[in-house]
């Protein structure tokens, strides 16, 4: 069932786990996020960042939505990184339950301007909005941020940065960073815990690939009520095709199952770390 992110974030933070929100490319990966969650009874969502929206279109958000629709699980559509107008205002158009309005590139004040009014835009739509503060640095799509010009989030900036725009939730920089890196357990809790004190609005954490389960925990211990994850699923899809190919000729239908059920199995595993298993059946 297609469902409000807010409803599954509320849920998340009440319930001392976390959501997680999936980037997919297409078809067969829209699949595997459902029927992980379907297999793990966890509420979950399905996400696309904007170069595969430019390259899939309306026809793969589509896809997304009437797969999340036809789940037995709540799962929203999210579209992630939206750094321009254009961008957000076409997702918003083509259906997306949830966006991330990205400012995280401008100086502070416009950043507050740019999600402040993105929020306005999507909230007269009753869709979701999730903000950024701080810079993470690594590799998503065709976005590439050098680690010299990451930054961690301001918990002080982040209370006003909230309070401002009006966000949903918020994504934070503790020492994490898109892809996956030798950086990935280098999280700084105690800021996360002081950004916790600062804002009440569901905090988020970007490049969860590759992020030790305890880290995950602790992080969900200390607020996280969603995690992004990218690169792992990636990985998983290419090595399954690629195994795929060395049979001649290649039956592509049989290619396609294969790449996602090793999506899939990626997916359910961090459904479990999330601490979402089985979380789904109150909330149906």
């Amino acid at each position: 069932m297609l469902a409000a992110m807010t409803d599954l974030l509320a849920e998340a933070k009440a319930g001392g786990f976390a959501v997680g929100s999936f980037n997919v490319y297409n078809l067969e990966g829209a699949l595997a996020v459902v029927e992980a969650a379907e297999r793990t009874r966890s509420p979950a969502a399905i996400q696309l960042h904007s170069p595969a929206v430019k390259s899939g279109g309306p026809p793969l958000v589509a896809l997304c939505l009437a797969a999340a629709r036809g789940a037995n699980v709540p799962m929203a559509v999210h579209f992630d990184h939206g750094s321009s107008v254009g961008e957000i205002e076409e997702a918003l158009a083509i259906g997306f339950t949830s966006i991330m309005a990205d400012g995280s590139r401008l100086p502070y004040a416009e950043n507050v301007e740019f999600t402040k009014k993105m929020t306005t835009l999507a909230h007269s739509k009753k869709v979701a909005v999730e903000g950024e503060l701080g810079r993470l640095a690594g590799t998503e799509g065709d976005m590439v941020v050098p680690e010299s010009e990451g930054s961690m989030t301001d918990p002080d900036q982040a209370a006003s940065f909230v309070e401002q725009t009006g966000v949903d939730a918020l994504a934070v920089c503790i020492g994490n960073s898109h892809g996956r890196s030798g950086t990935k357990d280098r999280l700084d809790f105690g800021l996360l815990a002081r950004i916790r004190s600062a804002v009440v609005v569901p905090l988020v954490l970007h490049g969860a690939s590759g992020v030790s389960e305890p880290s995950i925990r602790r992080c969900i211990d200390l607020g996280v009520t969603k995690f992004n994850v990218n690169a792992e699923l990636r990985g998983a899809y290419v090595s399954a095709l690629s195994q795929g190919l060395h049979s001649q000729p290649p039956d592509l239908a049989e290619l396609m199952r294969s790449a996602t059920v090793a999506v899939r199995d990626v997916v359910s595993n961090k459904l479990r770390i999330f601490r979402s298993s089985g979380r789904a059946g109150g909330m149906v």
